[in-house]
């Protein structure tokens, strides 16, 4: 096995957001060694150029003679090494950048990303020292020294040594779970068989409250930062949690995982990543307080355990191993966020911590999303998986017109196609069991090809759904729901629970619009709207309809005061100069998107329903 790289990392003054790490690296006897750190984490496909957040490397022999650090690309640097068998590189990282993938340090708590944090010897003629795979690859050490005070420290790798773990008031040894204290002046040391392992495995240490429980043989922490026992229920949190737990292992019929650790972290914050062994999510405290704020949060929390096996074992072939300093395309993005953000909702609903109402409410929110999106008229979901690394993450005031999201519209074409799988197998068989059967045949090393997963699934449905796969995925045609919602006995509700009637319908002008500051300006214009075809701006400041000045918050209220097809002008500052608008405004394009139990359906069609959400 190659000689493991050791990484020291102290925060010895948590609120100036620092880390300072100091990493020894093997030579193999070469007289220069190049140290490389990545550009983008996995799950999360944009260049982020992570290196931007370090200060000077420098480095010395381990009797600490300096030696020379040039920096010759702008995440590598080349060390000489006077023939050492090894040397040590320091560097200082600036961590203040609260969001699921990067580092953040304050006087309260760390959160420790890999890709962000660790240099790694770039391997000859390539990238770092990933591409081995979880089990191989070179083995790395991470040797934590929490701020005095600081008493849990956990992440999914293993730990060693004599750690120890304070787990909801219990103490025990936390040598074998990776999770422990280190309290004045003591350390946590952690371990990963390769820079893979190690980039797929955040550490958080601080004062948060862990909550363990048991499923299917396996050990689970909740990691609440954040938890005051006031606003956010822990005991709650974990108790549900452990519920959908079980609901995914009994789907999958197997546990990938030997430990899994959810970091919540209650900061106020929104967001969520998928590791292997782990996730890290991001919430409000005042979720917990609301209904559709705690069901949010759930699927939250199932959408990133799904990739425990839907994309971290489970994936395209194209998704590792990874090159971490270039971009990794592939068109089936809609297979690992698409149908994982199909089955979040539907898993909660399931495991009866929702209701059947509550689901079909949240099917229709993701259905009006798409049908009022025009990009879906223009970017097919095979190329807006392909394209996200330049639009998707980097999205502008026009991507509602020319983009779509790929974990929607996924969702809602996984949604066809789990009713497509049922119509054409007379309800024997299901997205489900083609999931549990592709992960039979594809999960490991190789990962597999669109051409294996389209295969499969019509070998389950007995017909070829070739046609299927082409239409939802390669073109832009509007989504068929008629035959799903038909197998469910489901349908759109009728337009008068809905609507008012046409003529007392709001003028609709196809806009978004901010107060900035003080002032009312365009953010966003939809294509084939009345703004858009009065040809009005990003950026334009509202000031006045038909002559009468409008206040910077009452553009609302002041629609209510016309009709569709009413006439006028509309004033704007452009750039500070005015501009009258001939205008006409429309009627709102909303479509009727609201699921419901159809009245008419067939005790066949309710069975259905209930069988696909084992509910009431």
């Amino acid at each position: 096995m190659a000689e493991e790289i050791g990484y020291t990392l102290r925060l010895p003054a948590p609120e100036t957001h620092a880390i300072e790490v100091e990493a020894r690296f093997p030579t193999g006897g070469k007289s220069r060694i190049e140290l490389v750190m990545a550009v983008w984490t996995p799950g999360s496909y944009l260049l982020r150029e992570f290196s931007r957040q370090i200060e000077e490397v420098t480095a010395q022999t381990e009797r600490g003679e300096p030696l020379r650090a040039e920096k010759t690309h702008k995440n590598r640097w080349q060390l000489e090494t006077r023939g050492e068998q090894r040397v040590i590189a320091r560097y200082r990282l600036y961590a203040r950048e609260l969001s699921v993938r990067t580092n953040f340090v304050d006087a309260g708590f760390a959160l420790i990303n890999g890709a962000a944090t660790f240099l790694t010897l770039a391997r000859e003629g390539g990238d770092g020292e990933g591409g081995e795979g979880e089990g191989g690859g070179r083995p790395h050490e991470v040797r934590l020294f929490p701020p005095a005070g600081w008493r849990t420290s956990v992440s999914s790798l293993r730990g060693v040594g004599e750690a120890t773990v304070e787990r909801a008031g219990e103490t025990g040894q936390g040598a074998e779970d990776g999770s422990g204290e280190g309290e004045g002046g003591r350390c946590v040391t952690f371990r990963a068989a390769s820079f893979d392992e190690l980039v797929d495995s955040p550490i958080y240490c601080g004062n948060g409250r862990v909550h363990r429980f048991e499923v299917a043989g396996r050990t689970h922490f909740l990691v609440n930062e954040g938890e005051d026992g006031t606003i956010w229920d822990g005991a709650r949190s974990a108790s549900e949690l452990e519920r959908l737990v079980r609901e995914h292992t009994a789907f999958w019929e197997c546990v990938p995982y030997e430990r899994y650790v959810f970091f919540n972290l209650i900061t106020e914050s929104i967001g969520g990543l998928e590791h292997r062994n782990s996730c890290v999510l991001m919430t409000s405290r005042w979720r917990g307080r609301n209904r559709e704020g705690w069901l949010d949060w759930l699927g939250l929390a199932s959408h990133e355990l799904f990739h425990a096996w839907n994309g971290k074992r489970l994936r395209p072939a194209e998704l590792g191993p990874f090159d971490y300093e270039r971009e990794t395309y592939t068109r089936s993005l809609w297979q690992v966020e698409g149908i994982t953000a199909y089955y979040d909702d539907l898993l909660v609903r399931r495991a009866g911590l929702s209701t059947r109402g509550e689901y079909l409410k949240q099917l229709s929110k993701q259905i009006e999303t798409l049908q009022t999106s025009p990009g879906r008229l223009v970017q097919s979901l095979a190329a807006a998986s392909f394209d996200t690394w330049i639009k998707y993450y980097r999205r502008d005031e026009n991507f509602v017109n020319a983009g779509i999201s790929y974990y929607v519209k996924g969702a809602l074409v996984a949604f066809l196609l789990d009713a497509a799988l049922r119509r054409a197998t007379a309800g024997n068989r299901s997205l489900d069991d083609l999931l549990r059967l592709a992960y039979h045949r594809f999960s490991g090393p190789a990962g597999y090809h669109q051409q294996d997963f389209r295969a499969a699934a019509s070998e389950l449905a007995g017909i070829d759904l070739g046609p299927f796969f082409h239409a939802t995925l390669e073109t832009t045609a509007e989504l068929d729901y008629a035959p799903a919602l038909g197998w469910f006995g489901l349908r759109f509700a009728d337009s008068d629970d809905r609507h008012k009637k046409s003529e007392d319908a709001t003028a609709y002008l196809g806009i978004e619009a901010e107060i900035q500051p003080g002032r009312l300006h365009v953010t966003q214009v939809r294509r084939d709207t009345p703004a858009f075809r009065a040809g009005l701006n990003v950026g334009d400041e509202i000031l006045a309809i038909g002559g009468y000045r409008i206040p910077p918050e009452g553009l609302r209220d002041r629609l209510k005061c016309y009709r569709p097809g009413e006439s006028t002008t509309l004033l704007v500052a452009r750039r500070e100069r005015l501009l009258e608008l001939p205008f006409t405004f429309g009627e709102s394009p909303r479509p009727r998107c609201r699921l419901e139990l159809d009245p008419a359906a067939t005790p066949e069609q309710r069975a259905q329903l209930a069988a696909w959400l084992r509910s009431e």
